[in-house]
């Protein structure tokens, strides 16, 4: 299974936040140490922030915080929601599968797709930020 852009780049602010040692950084400087576009960034943050994941503030001494339910969010839920519902393969599309009415594929990947979703369901976003993880962020993500 391929993780969206979003959703990988979600789950790096989110790791990166939880290991920031009292700084507040800004998307700006968040999308520089991961070497990722700002744009991409400030539209993953703005998702995270309307979750309540993550808290924004503008304007001098402002930057970006974890909240207390970004700590304890499930990576099952975090990437269930930046991927969807929808199913592995698409049936329906302009041209429909001719096997739609009596295929047995589809619920088969749908069931896989929910054990994959289902065995990062118990790991929060604290977990995968603590160590090894979480001094190797802070060392990639100090700015010059």
């Amino acid at each position: 299974m391929r993780l969206l852009r979003s959703t990988d780049l979600a789950l790096r602010v989110l790791m990166r936040l939880a290991v920031a040692d009292g700084t507040t950084p800004t998307t700006r400087d968040v999308a520089a140490a991961m070497e990722v576009p700002y744009t991409h960034t400030a539209k993953v943050v703005a998702e995270l922030q309307h979750l309540g994941l993550l808290e924004a503030r503008r304007g001098r001494g402002g930057g970006l915080a974890l909240t207390e339910k970004g700590r304890t969010a499930s990576v099952g839920g975090i990437v269930r929601t930046f991927e969807g519902d929808g199913d592995v393969v698409d049936c329906e599309g302009p041209t429909p599968c001719p096997l739609n009415s009596a295929c047995r594929l589809r619920g088969a990947l749908r069931r896989a797709q929910e054990a994959f979703f289902a065995t990062l369901d118990p790991i929060t976003v604290t977990d995968i930020a603590a160590a090894p993880t979480g001094p190797l962020l802070l060392g990639i993500s100090k700015l010059p």
